[in-house]
């Protein structure tokens, strides 16, 4: 028996507010935009996608899952435009030597944007 992973399941307060705010953020497509579910996929038959349901409660504390992405470009440029699209640079006490960035969503769930294929190769 194989599972296939299809989705991970994001609480948060605005499912339409924060799933339209990843899908400009990742470039993805809309596949479901309903007020309780929406749905984001890199492509509409294309696995995984991000699920957004109502949860009202407000998120408390660090997150025990969160997301890495490695952008195609360079690093800085990216986090420059996640921060001009609303993101923001939480308190974590990150101390900039590390080779990611932590920047949360609207909603303040944490993710990681992680050196570029070339700025890896380098070791910067």
């Amino acid at each position: 028996m194989a599972l296939v992973w299809e989705q991970i399941v994001v609480d948060c307060a605005d499912p339409v507010a924060l799933g339209a705010w990843w899908a400009r953020a990742l470039g993805w497509v809309v596949v479901d935009d309903s007020a309780e579910e929406y749905e984001i996929r890199p492509a509409p038959d294309r696995l995984p996608g991000l699920l957004f349901g109502v949860n009202p409660d407000r998120k408390a504390g660090k997150n025990r899952l969160h997301l890495d992405f490695r952008p195609d470009g360079d690093q800085e440029s990216e986090v420059r435009r996640l921060l001009a699209l609303g993101a923001t640079r939480p308190d974590i006490g990150q101390s900039g030597d590390e080779p990611w960035v932590v920047l949360a969503d609207p909603e303040g769930n944490e993710f990681c944007v992680l050196a570029a294929p070339q700025d890896r190769a380098s070791g910067s």
